[in-house]
């Protein structure tokens, strides 16, 4: 099973042990007590995907999940905001699948309640498109104020800047436009800073990998960051423009350095550790700080 078992995952989350082996336990000493078991730290739950098509009871939690043939070699397994989805190749049985979530069923329990914690919080951060909203923006803050005056154009937008972190963003749109409104004129005025700084950081870090990228378009995706094609084509969320430089960086070198290994094997993340040795701290700060939904 663990030949052709591996655990797709992006970059919100930590790579699981890729053999179900068990670790040894830690010999304990005075009134220290055994770890307790999943079943017994997780309380009984049940998960669903929109889009379940099968399911599986593993230990405690009861798992619908998304199943989808695929053209892959491996056995996938990616828990996202909407659940479980698993990927085969059309030659692995269904009671080989079954068997290969069993042996991972610690690590897809634990993902789902972390997934579930991670949407409950974002969910109390929504976004409320308004006069005076507040948004992360490279790190700091980007305050969104509405000004149809005369000397600002009417669908317009004008970046402000400010030492102290907290920048303004004046959009020319009345003080009583639709929440709508204001959402797809932040989004445009963001997005076209993401492209351009996109376009320039890749220019940065390309010459360092010995790569060249042909074009770059942005993304939406929910839970992807970038992704990379063997034909120099570099996609990247435009929520990145949120996120400090610095976790930009490991996104863009994450991605140039799959023009030269296309996989994660570990020659790929020595590449991107030989223009980021500090790529992993810059990495967790993608799981560990989520960003508000826009709606």
């Amino acid at each position: 099973m663990g030949r052709f078992l591996q655990l797709v995952l992006d970059l919100f989350e930590e790579a699981p042990p890729s053999a179900p082996t068990r670790p040894k336990l830690p010999v304990l000493q005075g009134p220290h007590p055994l770890p307790e078991p999943l079943g017994q730290v997780l309380p009984k739950a049940v998960y669903t995907h929109p889009r379940a098509t099968r399911r599986i009871q593993l230990g405690s939690t009861d798992v619908a999940y998304a199943f989808r043939r695929a053209k892959r070699r491996t056995i996938g397994m990616a828990v996202g905001p909407d659940g479980l989805e698993v990927s085969a190749p059309r030659w692995v049985t269904l009671g080989e699948v079954e068997s290969a979530l069993r042996e991972k069923a610690d690590w897809i329990a634990r993902k789902l309640v972390e997934m579930q914690e991670r949407q409950q919080q974002l969910g109390a951060a929504r976004i409320v498109w308004r006069d005076g909203v507040l948004l992360p923006y490279l790190g700091d803050h980007l305050n969104v104020v509405l000004d149809s005056s005369q000397t600002l154009k009417k669908n317009s937008a004008q970046f402000e800047p400010a030492a102290t972190g907290l920048h303004t963003l004046r959009l020319g749109l009345p003080l009583h436009a639709e929440p709508e409104q204001i959402r797809d004129a932040v989004q445009a005025w963001l997005m076209r800073q993401a492209k351009a700084l996109f376009e320039a950081r890749l220019n940065h870090f390309a010459p360092q990998l010995g790569v060249q990228w042909q074009r770059v378009s942005l993304s939406s995706a929910a839970t992807r960051w970038g992704s990379a094609s063997a034909d120099g084509a570099i996609r990247l969320n435009w929520r990145l423009i949120h996120h400090k430089l610095e976790v930009i960086d490991y996104v863009v070198a994450h991605e140039l350095s799959h023009l030269r290994v296309m996989d994660h094997s570990p020659r790929f993340w020595e590449t991107v550790q030989s223009v980021m040795p500090d790529y992993a701290q810059r990495r967790r700060v993608l799981k560990d700080e989520p960003l508000p939904p826009w709606s």
